[in-house]
């Protein structure tokens, strides 16, 4: 059974541990910092009790911005991203929201083309961003919010 549900401050051993095992990008400070952070919203995509992918967010004002976005290498390929990033748009309709923001860098393919797929668009560079020297890319996709 999948389900998504909010993270805890109890979760930070969970979502580190899933962040080691795939992209690396948060110390375990890092991930407490998250879990304290106003407007912040930590979501873990579960099968059975297996946390298989990790979405956060920040809100501010009328925007969102996803601060991170993994699913487990395992887990890949197979509708469990587009499941995650599908309830994250709906949040942020319900949140009447007006933007969802993200950076990805240039060279990763593979997210910009699935980012592509839910209409995010690129509004910006910012030039050897990343470490290994690749720019991130500033996507941007507009929420429709419907009028009742």
């Amino acid at each position: 059974m999948i389900s998504i549900k909010q993270m805890h401050k109890k979760d930070i051993d969970l979502c580190y541990e899933l962040d080691s095992n795939t992209i690396s990008l948060w110390s375990k400070e890092q991930w407490a910092n998250e879990f304290k952070k106003d407007g912040t919203k930590i979501f873990g995509l579960l099968i059975k009790n297996l946390v298989i992918g990790i979405c956060v967010f920040q809100v501010v004002l009328d925007e969102a911005q996803i601060n991170y976005f993994v699913v487990n290498k395992k887990f890949r390929k197979k509708g469990f991203g587009s499941y995650l990033m599908g309830y994250l748009i709906k949040k942020c309709e319900k949140l009447n929201l007006k933007n969802l923001l993200l950076e990805v860098s240039q060279s990763n393919v593979t997210a910009e083309r699935f980012y592509s797929r839910f209409d995010f668009s690129t509004v910006g560079i910012r030039k050897n961003y990343y470490k290994d020297g690749s720019n991130a890319l500033l996507k941007e996709k507009k929420i429709n919010n419907k009028i009742m």
